[in-house]
């Protein structure tokens, strides 16, 4: 597959976690899969390589899901009146135990896949269910169509219902690991990812096989942190040991340090909980549709930024209702307005730029160098075209941004490419 080639247009980028660097009408070249530079006029030496001329249009790093449950897919924009922990008895768990059966988990994942491969997510971290069959046909599908993502087999061995609850710890931690052994090779662009679900569905003994795993296979961790009060309370009667959530993952060395980990939400972290995040090089998933939809809180997401923690966004479908990046970035910028205009006026609220930055950079670094059109960045695109958004006047390239962000959806993506490698357009 062709992975020279220029594409030119409105082309944006993140400087900074608080600034755009924009270069309109430039040429932005990919040699080998990778980024080699954005020019203004088209160097001789990449005369040769083909060129996708997009005009007018916008051309962005592609956006990172950090957090998203495929099975949930199937019912988005349900139970939206519960809590966190209601909401996981009354529709998660009786949903993920349909997946048992490879009939359904096919027809659902299909649906979800494709969502994925049209919309202008590129690369994403994904919770699949307790189901060996079920999450090996998702990386399948996902192998296929051409996203790179991580995906989970969650692993649940106490406080959920009968289908999902694993029999033991140690049935639960050999399914993990003979997961990990058919998984870690076998794809190019879908890898494993150790997924306990969060600390209330996982004993002890689960959880010290999983550090184990995690240190014998070198595998990234993904789970949930301090999202609900309620949960956070529950977590403190489970873990005595621990004096806040995050040092009840570190406990079993699930917790950043040499396990590459995302932590979904960290709603309400502690004063020791936000340093250790920080020191532990914990990546946060912001999801805040899902905070807002099943009342969870308001992240403090100026403070991660300001303290140099590692953030990006997540549409945690389906507390989340939207599969869109771009939704995540308006409900952020949103939600931190009401954060510092009813909470803390200490937390200004984020800008178009550094929610774009959470949305491209800030998630794909985890991913290695993804999410900025820098020499040497893997070569993630998504083009915007902006024409059925007319307006009886000219926007500046940065408003265009602003006004897809907050207006555009599927239909706006003219093109995607991932890893110098493209999918449509």
């Amino acid at each position: 597959m062709q992975k020279n080639f220029v594409v030119k247009g409105n082309i944006i980028s993140s400087k900074n976690p608080s600034e755009l660097a924009i270069h309109e009408n430039a040429f932005l070249v990919c040699a080998e899969g990778l980024t080699a530079g954005i020019f203004p006029e088209l160097p001789e030496e990449y005369a040769s390589f083909p060129l996708y001329d997009y005009g007018k249009c916008l051309i962005i790093p592609g956006l990172v899901d950090l957090h998203v449950h495929a099975p949930q897919y199937t019912y988005r924009g349900l139970g939206m009146d519960k809590e966190l922990l209601d909401w996981l008895q009354t529709y998660a768990f009786p949903e993920e135990s349909r997946y048992e059966d490879p009939d359904y988990a096919e027809r659902a994942y299909r649906i979800f896949v494709e969502k994925m491969r049209t919309n202008a997510t590129t690369r994403a971290c994904i919770f699949a269910t307790a189901h060996v069959p079920a999450t090996l046909l998702l990386m399948e599908m996902l192998e296929k169509s051409g996203l790179i993502t991580y995906v989970g087999k969650v692993s649940m061995d106490r406080n959920a219902p009968a289908p999902l609850c694993e029999e033991s710890p140690a049935v639960a931690a050999a399914a993990v690991e003979k997961w990990l052994k058919t998984s870690l090779k076998k794809y190019k662009n879908t890898k494993p990812m150790l997924t306990p679900r969060f600390i209330p569905s996982c004993t002890d003994d689960l959880l010290t096989s999983l550090g184990r795993f995690q240190k014998k296979y070198h595998v990234p961790v993904q789970s949930h942190l301090s999202e609900n009060l309620s949960e956070i309370a529950w977590v403190r009667e489970l873990c005595p040991y621990s004096s806040d959530y995050g040092e009840a993952y570190e406990h079993f060395g699930l917790f950043g340090g040499n396990a590459p980990t995302v932590m979904a939400h960290g709603v309400w972290p502690g004063k020791r909980e936000f340093a250790r995040i920080k020191e532990r090089g914990v990546y946060i998933a912001h999801c805040p549709q899902s905070n807002t939809n099943i009342a969870s809180g308001i992240a403090p997401v100026r403070q991660y930024l300001d303290a140099g923690i590692h953030i990006g966004l997540g549409s945690d479908v389906a507390g989340g209702s939207s599969d869109s990046i771009f939704r995540a970035m308006v409900d952020a910028i949103q939600v931190s307005k009401l954060r510092w205009r009813l909470i803390t006026q200490d937390d200004a609220p984020i800008t178009l730029d550094e929610a774009f930055y959470m949305a491209t950079a800030g998630g794909g670094e985890f991913f290695g160098k993804v999410g900025k059109f820098e020499e040497g960045y893997e070569f993630d695109a998504v083009v915007l075209d902006d024409e059925n958004l007319p307006a009886p006047r000219e926007f500046s390239t940065h408003e265009r941004l602003e006004r897809i962000v907050y207006l555009g959806d599927d239909r706006n993506i003219a093109a995607k490419f991932v890893a110098g490698r493209k999918l449509f357009g």
